[in-house]
């Protein structure tokens, strides 16, 4: 069986756990979060510990144990922590800025991009070149940085563009001049 499925998820105060059927509801101080549990998994709620429970010992149930007690225990952790994913933009000109409650990125396009972000998600943005996304929901913070990243994506000669704060872009070696 799964290594990770057999550990319980603990449940800090303050959060509040709700499970009708196979629909799982977590509540806490940043935010709701729902999630379907899978039909072949059972989750047992107790006082401050859950317990991901397999219905049966199949092949199928053991690709969803691990799987499962993983998206309880992100659940638990986002309402209750919350999760963010910090970005940088390096070029000449490349900044980015508040407007209103959309983030306006000046990217070296002939046209400013303006991103708006999905309910559930808060940016923010420090030193101009900075862009902080957070949220409850670890995939959706992910996927709202991904998708500014791909505005820019960093180039590989000179290494511009928008990145991860802590990822390292390898470049390349340019043309050398003629003999």
């Amino acid at each position: 069986m799964s290594r990770i499925g057999k550990q319980p998820v603990v449940v800090p105060k303050g959060v509040e756990v709700k499970l009708n059927k196979q629909h799982l509801v977590i509540k806490g101080p940043k935010g709701q979060l729902e999630q379907q549990v899978h039909d072949t998994m059972g989750i047992d709620v107790k006082s401050d510990v859950l317990t991901v429970i397999p219905k049966n010992d199949s092949k199928l149930n053991r690709k969803f144990y691990g799987l499962t007690r993983s998206l309880v225990s992100n659940m638990v952790e986002g309402v209750s922590n919350g999760y963010s994913k910090s970005l940088t933009l390096i070029g000449v000109g490349y900044r980015a800025q508040m407007k209103g409650s959309d983030l306006n990125l000046t990217l070296g396009y002939s046209h400013p991009i303006l991103f708006t972000p999905p309910k559930g998600i808060d940016i923010k943005v420090e030193k101009n070149t900075t862009v902080i996304v957070s949220g409850a929901d670890k995939q959706q913070v992910g996927q709202v940085a991904a998708n500014i990243r791909m505005f820019r994506k960093p180039e590989p000669y000179h290494g511009k563009g928008v990145r991860y704060t802590d990822e390292h872009i390898s470049t390349k070696v340019g043309k050398s001049g003629s003999k």
